[in-house]
């Protein structure tokens, strides 16, 4: 076995080429809070919309309140010739360093008096912790009001209820991974049920939790936590962890049915059977939902990216790290929060070209 060290935190940068998002042509104005790059050759499906197309979602978006230049934004992201929505998509999207950003994650380059309008998504003890761009915040309302908008988070439920989503009330919410299926804001019994089966077939919680525990003196581990009895997480200093230690924690965790995540200074211990795609997959089912869109940055977002019709990825985090890409699947040309809001631009953009 190979021994791999955890890997440096990547520096997150913002492209500021002449050319509009997913717009060649480079038709939109660049502004501060709307900078142009060229998307990548993995695209989202329709990044060179027909005209037609293209007007049919700047309208839908000025209709919803938006501004001019997020109408021609969005625009440039239409799908050509999507066919009319016979039910609403379901999008289902990752939190932390997908749709809200810490003030470390941000990934702001450039001058400060370019930087975009930022709003606070999180207050943890009363002070602001996670940030979104207003931009980013406007175009959520309305995915929200057009589409089915689940929050998909490994989050514990307690951690979700800090973040503040606009848009209406969402009806459905996944937490832990896949471990919670919130409806109302309350936990389904009957998917806590089968989680529980499940978890039933893998090395129990409190193994797990030893095992990390024989580190626990170690001057790069920062913190041990248990996330609603259904896994574990490190929080440790990135640049002092022994080489090959994540590396020999991942063949240890997959002979015992867990899995492992690098996020950020957290490593995550998740048993495999706790998946996020299953949880939007139940909840696809009880809406009667249409096309189910996914968004999210690390490996545990993996299968819901792999399994969404469409689906869309920043150009930071775990899976740019490690170059995943699957065909449906976008990679933005921003990277940090702006690369956040170029995800609920195509997000929308797609939602909106079956209106």
């Amino acid at each position: 076995m190979t021994a791999r060290a955890l890997p440096p935190r990547a520096s997150a940068v913002v492209r500021h080429d002449a050319a509009a998002l997913g717009d060649p042509a480079g038709q939109v104005e660049p502004t501060p809070t709307h900078p142009g790059a060229h998307a990548d050759s993995a695209s989202w499906p329709g990044t060179a919309p027909r005209a037609e197309s293209a007007a049919r979602v700047a309208a839908a978006a000025l209709d919803a309140g938006l501004s001019g230049p997020i109408a021609a934004r969005l625009a440039s992201f239409a799908r050509p010739d999507a066919p009319p929505a016979t039910a609403r998509a379901l999008v289902a999207c990752d939190l932390d360093r997908t749709l809200v950003y810490s003030a470390a994650a941000l990934g702001l380059v450039g001058e400060d008096r370019h930087a975009p309008e930022l709003v606070v998504a999180e207050v943890f003890h009363g002070e602001p912790l996670s940030f979104q761009t207003r931009a980013a915040q406007d175009m959520l309302a309305v995915l929200a009001d057009v589409a089915i908008l689940v929050p998909t988070t490994t989050r514990t439920r307690s951690q979700y209820a800090r973040i503040r989503i606009p848009g209406r009330p969402h009806e459905y919410a996944v937490t832990t991974n896949g471990g919670h299926l919130l409806v109302d804001g309350v936990p389904c019994p009957d998917w806590a049920a089968r989680v529980a089966a499940e978890l039933a077939g893998v090395a129990p919680l409190a193994e797990v939790h030893a095992h990390l525990g024989a580190v626990a003196d170690q001057p790069w581990l920062r913190k041990l936590r248990v996330a609603d009895d259904m896994f574990v997480y490190l929080v440790v200093e990135r640049g002092q962890v022994p080489d090959g230690y994540v590396a020999d924690l991942e063949a240890w965790c997959l002979a015992r049915g867990w899995t492992v995540s690098v996020q950020g200074r957290k490593v995550y211990c998740v048993p495999v059977a706790l998946t996020k795609s299953a949880a939007v997959a139940e909840i696809a089912r009880r809406t009667g939902a249409g096309d189910v869109l996914a968004a999210g940055d690390s490996l545990l977002d993996a299968e819901l990216l792999a399994s969404a019709v469409r689906g869309v990825r920043p150009a930071h985090g775990e899976l740019h790290e490690t170059g995943w890409r699957a065909p449906q699947v976008a990679v933005t040309s921003a990277s940090g929060v702006l690369g956040g809001e170029e995800i609920v631009a195509r997000l929308l953009g797609d939602v909106l070209s079956g209106t």
